[in-house]
């Protein structure tokens, strides 16, 4: 398991409102800061970061949702917060049965996504 893991951002004020948006529809919240790192707490651990960067590669990263309305939550909030649609809340039948998610771009690119997994739809 990961302990933590931390995102490249350029723009580090921006990307810091943008993720306090976007993720708290997921339970998390910022709860820590040094110079432009910012971490954030889904509850249990300080497990996100980000971190401003003068070089930015796009990636991706998934964060578990605990419903399907985490999710639709988590991609509205995104988009409002300034997020590009890149697939919108449904099941990605093709990943696996029950496999509920939105993918968003956020500022830099990165492909931000929500996933709830739905074991009600895995036969």
């Amino acid at each position: 398991m990961i302990a933590h893991t931390t995102l490249p951002v350029s723009d580090y004020k921006r990307s810091k409102q943008f993720y306090v948006s976007a993720l708290e529809p997921l339970g998390y919240t910022n709860n820590m800061e040094y110079g432009e790192a910012a971490g954030f707490n889904d509850g249990k651990n300080t497990d996100f970061w980000i971190s401003g960067q003068k070089k930015v590669v796009p990636t991706h990263i998934a964060f578990e949702a605990k419903s399907k309305d985490e999710v639709e939550h988590f991609f509205k909030a995104a988009l409002a917060a300034g997020a590009k649609d890149n697939g919108a809340p449904g099941y990605r039948r093709d990943y696996w049965p029950g496999y509920y998610a939105a993918f968003v771009r956020d500022v830099d690119g990165h492909n931000i996504e929500a996933v709830w997994y739905d074991y009600s739809q895995a036969k």
